[in-house]
């Protein structure tokens, strides 16, 4: 991938920025590889592209696993011009800006098995200068059950907390609830899309010393997602399941198409910006449905799904 020949490159938060890279690239391994052991029938493809107007990535999809029947664990480093629609649209203003993350998504074929969703990203705008202008990490990861096992949802969330709680107590509780908040779909009356995790965004660094412990923070989120989900995979893949479950699945699958592609920041940043269609919607299901005015009948498993996607819970009790 080539490097720009303008200041991009050329402040002072290059080295941060390539150990930022690195360790995106690093887990993104750590991650395809770990799933590759768990399915043990289908590995992931990779796609490496180079955007034309700055950057590229690196796209890695499974598809027809034994377990996993479609997933995606990307990794892209991309710059450009801040455009008029940017502003407008994203409220970001500036000359230029860098882009930098690992975004996944994961739906496995049982529908006892959860879908999951994870990004760690950082982002730099520049001045007329090429100096840094504003800076910020974001990320998080999600799980979208579509039958709840409330012991999986306690260990998927207390992973997390036990990773937020070195840096601050009040992190956890605080990037949950705004998970709640966001993984919405508000024309569905805020029926989440799933039962939440965490999510933060615009960690701003006030100095080097904040920039570097926001790093190890994004660190320790990324390296907590294989203990948070895999264990969960292990204990449901095996489970037995029939046409009911399937239909319900791919119910709760069209809900998720419905968030991704009319609320979700990361989706509609990646296609404002000329991203890689692709890449940016690889994280839709294969299959989804949509039924008219669908209700689960009263006291099934299926409505104890959507009652907790409709009332957000505490589940690290």
């Amino acid at each position: 991938m080539s490097q720009p020949d303008d200041l991009l490159y050329k402040t002072e938060t290059w080295s941060f920025r390539e150990h930022w890279i690195s360790f995106i690239h690093a887990l993104q391994d750590r991650i395809c590889a770990a799933l590759e052991d768990l399915d043990e029938k289908s590995v992931f493809v990779t796609d490496e592209w180079e955007r034309e107007r700055g950057g590229g990535g690196r796209t890695r999809v499974i598809t027809g696993g034994r377990v996993f029947e479609k997933g995606g664990v990307n990794t892209s480093v991309v710059w450009g011009k801040v455009t008029d629609v940017m502003r407008t649209q994203l409220k970001i203003d500036g000359k230029n800006w860098f882009a930098c993350g690992l975004s996944l998504v994961i739906h496995p074929l049982n529908p006892y098995v959860p879908t999951t969703h994870a990004n760690w990203r950082y982002f730099e705008l520049y001045d007329d200068s090429g100096h840094v202008s504003d800076r910020w990490f974001g990320g998080g990861a999600d799980l979208t059950p579509y039958y709840l096992f409330r012991e999986d949802a306690r260990h998927f969330h207390r992973s997390f907390r036990a990773a937020m709680d070195p840096f601050d107590t009040d992190l956890y509780p605080r990037y949950k609830q705004w998970c709640d908040e966001y993984f919405v779909n508000k024309h569905r009356d805020n029926e989440m899309r799933g039962i939440g995790g965490v999510f933060y965004d615009h960690l701003r660094p006030v100095d080097a010393a904040d920039a570097d412990r926001l790093f190890a923070f994004q660190q320790a989120n990324g390296n907590a997602f294989l203990p948070a989900y895999l264990p969960i995979v292990e204990k449901r893949a095996a489970m037995p399941y029939g046409e009911r479950e399937v239909e319900w699945q791919e119910v709760r699958r069209g809900r998720y198409v419905e968030f991704n592609l009319i609320h979700d920041r990361g989706t509609l940043f990646g296609l404002k910006t000329n991203g890689r269609t692709e890449s940016i919607l690889m994280s839709l299901p294969p299959r989804a449905r949509w039924e008219y005015n669908y209700e689960p009948a009263e006291k099934s498993p299926e409505a104890d799904l959507l009652d907790a996607c409709r009332h957000p819970r505490d589940w690290v009790k």
